[in-house]
């Protein structure tokens, strides 16, 4: 078998990413991922580990935390969904990805078993995701990493990295999302979220809404779980940015902290003092995380594709919002970051010589497109429509419709290379740029910069 053919056979199982199907037993049924599992030995249970789930933020708090127990020393696995550009990317340790070769090696180990526990076919067909779950567990347990940072795909309770007993259970943002799965609630979405709280774990959520905070202050209740609040016990204070860095402050559990990250929009501080949270749970439960060390991995970390600068001249800037509560968090960075360079004012302005702001957009016809145009189209003075090549994209035909609501100008390019190259011809020096609607169109808009704009 090849790393191509490795590929293929994974994306052969049915992709719950590309079709979402509702989030009940019968399709999630968690009973053949613990078959799978505890045929290759259980490798989930080999590393200590840290579970996250959340609406917004997950990514970047999973990459905050990975990026401080590197730097503490502790050999640990980052499983994280979805990838940019490559599907490696959903499992690594350290800056490294797996490799072709090992890639290729725990594929072939998997297949005998995962064809053997759908045979029996007692719980339904093992899913791609679930595949990539426990390949992404064979690979920590091969590489005997001490820590496994996980992401939740989606969800939580019937989530196929909802197998582990975790040091701490952190929550982040919980907003509307992916309805037709997880429910048409807010109660209903923090229910399926709140699943991955266990009995005895310690909890850390990130601000929520009331109704949220409720069903969260339950389950733990429930589960006789502790709780760290992030804006209550945990809140932070920013001191300052440019474009390349954050400045601010965080009085957690343990202490205060002066500190800095390389990723840009006020809403990564949220994200940061929640991952400072967490690993205040950590050091206060015996592991060795000095204040030191919280410094260096937040000052070292790197998550690409969320409000990401890829062009100064025109700044160009691509940021993965898919959702509204995504879309308002990119609304009030680009109003902090660039106010003058679009139709809201806003204070902190680089690039006052800002002639136009051009967005680039694409959605998923799962989203609520509505409510995203709805919180970005007053920020903008033209807009290309586009689509990314993903199967649950919106045709930028329905994307152009809704800003032609608001009084937008919008032209419809039907592919994201095509509206980057459009983009870049058009624009001048002092232009802004904003590409956003999905991570698939902020990957595909990143490898073409890239070949646009590389020397």
């Amino acid at each position: 078998m090849n790393y191509q053919q490795a590929l293929d056979y994974i994306l052969s199982y049915p992709d719950y990413e590309k079709m979402p199907m509702p989030h009940e037993a019968a399709n999630y049924d968690l009973r053949r991922v613990d078959e799978l599992l505890a045929r290759l030995g259980n490798p989930q249970l080999r590393a200590r580990s840290v579970h996250i789930t959340g609406t917004n933020g997950k990514g970047s708090v999973a990459a905050m935390i990975a990026s401080v127990l590197n730097a503490a020393g502790y050999i640990t696995g980052l499983y994280t969904s979805p990838h940019l550009n490559d599907l490696r990317e959903r499992m690594r340790i350290g800056k490294e990805l797996i490799s072709r070769e090992e890639y290729v090696a725990l594929v072939e180990k998997l297949k005998p078993e995962a064809e053997a526990v759908n045979q029996k076919a007692n719980y339904g067909e093992l899913t791609t995701f679930e595949l990539l779950t426990t390949l992404a567990f064979a690979y920590f347990e091969l590489k005997n990493v001490y820590f496994q940072v996980l992401e939740v795909g989606m969800g939580g309770k019937f989530d196929a990295t909802n197998v582990i007993n975790p040091e701490v259970c952190i929550i982040t943002p919980i907003s509307f999302d992916h309805m037709e799965v997880l429910g048409n609630s807010m109660v209903e979405i923090a229910a399926e979220k709140a699943g991955i709280i266990k009995l005895g774990s310690v909890v850390v959520t990130s601000p929520q809404p009331d109704e949220v905070a409720q069903v969260i202050d339950e389950t733990c209740l429930k589960c006789g779980a502790g709780l760290v609040r992030v804006g209550r016990d945990v809140i932070w204070q920013s001191l300052g940015f440019d474009l390349n860095r954050q400045l601010f402050q965080v009085r957690g559990i343990l202490g205060n902290y002066e500190l800095s990250i390389p990723l840009l929009g006020y809403y990564q501080l949220e994200n940061a003092a929640t991952a400072v949270a967490a690993l205040e749970v950590l050091a206060r439960s015996g592991f060795n995380i000095s204040r030191d060390n919280i410094t260096d991995g937040l000052a070292q970390v790197s998550w690409p594709g969320r409000f990401q600068i890829l062009s100064r001249h025109p700044l160009l800037v691509v940021d993965g919002a898919m959702n509204i509560e995504g879309a308002r968090r990119l609304k009030e960075s680009l109003v902090q970051y660039f106010g003058s360079s679009i139709r809201l004012e806003g204070r902190g302005s680089f690039n006052k010589q800002a002639s136009q702001a051009i967005l680039v957009i694409g959605t998923s016809w799962d989203k609520d497109v509505a409510g995203i145009v709805s919180e970005l189209a007053p920020l903008f003075d033209k807009v290309i429509a586009t689509r990314s090549h993903h199967p649950r994209a919106m045709t930028p035909e329905a994307v152009a419709t809704e800003f032609t609501k608001h009084g937008v100008e919008t032209q419809v390019v039907e592919d994201v290379d095509q509206a980057v190259s459009s983009v870049l011809a058009l624009a001048g020096e002092s232009d802004l740029i904003c590409v956003t609607g999905s991570l698939f169109v902020v990957a595909e808009a990143i490898e073409q910069v890239n070949r646009l704009l590389e020397p």
